[in-house]
């Protein structure tokens, strides 16, 4: 599988905002929505899932939805033939090959890290991952990892040491995203720069051409 990740829609909130902001991202052209909803009980997680599912859906089908930390969602969500493709894992959730396992060959399956030697970690794990998130780039109010803040510079280790591609994540900007481009990374990973625009389809756009002019350039 063949996955666009320039421009990556990780979500927040749990309303109708959340749902359309996800349709509309999607339909500019974010390769993939992660719908992240820590607090939220599980079957109202999934409901959210599977709202977003059909919204992304309809927006644009080529888009692929995976769910935040929760295999067994989105395996409930996958049964229910929903419109959902996978899960991204962090390090304290289901192991990878056990999230493989459940979601099937075909599944999208992502993992957190954000330093060399949590790369490093991952790779004996890279024949079942798609990808890996990397962060954060700049410190974030959404999620503290702890982990210390890449910057540009950090970048271009993590994707020399992973066999899998590496998305960047934490507090990314489309003024960031050119630059971001040229270290080797194959896509940014936006929350609040998305999820809080006045217009959230002209974020996508903005990102994905200063990700191609960074890339190619």
């Amino acid at each position: 599988m063949t996955l666009d990740l320039r421009c990556y829609l990780v979500t927040s909130g749990t309303d109708r905002h959340t749902v359309e902001t996800a349709a509309l991202a999607a339909g500019a052209g974010a390769g993939i929505v992660q719908v992240r909803a820590k607090t939220l009980a599980t079957r109202d997680l999934l409901s959210l899932v599977l709202q977003v599912g059909e919204a992304v859906r309809r927006a644009n089908p080529e888009t692929r939805v995976v769910v935040d930390d929760r295999a067994d969602v989105a395996w409930a969500a996958m049964r229910a033939r929903g419109n959902v493709h996978g899960v991204h894992l962090g390090v304290e959730d289901l192991p990878v090959r056990d999230a493989r396992a459940m979601l099937g060959p075909d599944a999208i399956v992502g993992y957190t890290t954000g330093t060399l030697d949590l790369v490093r970690s991952a790779e004996p794990l890279a024949d079942a991952l798609d990808y890996l998130g990397a962060g954060p780039f700049r410190p974030t109010p959404t999620k503290d990892s702890g982990r210390p803040p890449l910057g540009v510079e950090g970048y271009p280790a993590l994707v020399q040491a992973s066999s899998r591609p590496v998305v960047a994540i934490g507090d990314v900007q489309v003024d960031d995203v050119a630059a971001l481009a040229t270290t080797g990374i194959a896509g940014v990973a936006m929350v609040r720069a998305v999820m809080a625009a006045d217009d959230p389809a002209a974020v996508v756009a903005q990102a994905i051409a200063a990700f191609d002019r960074g890339r190619e350039g």
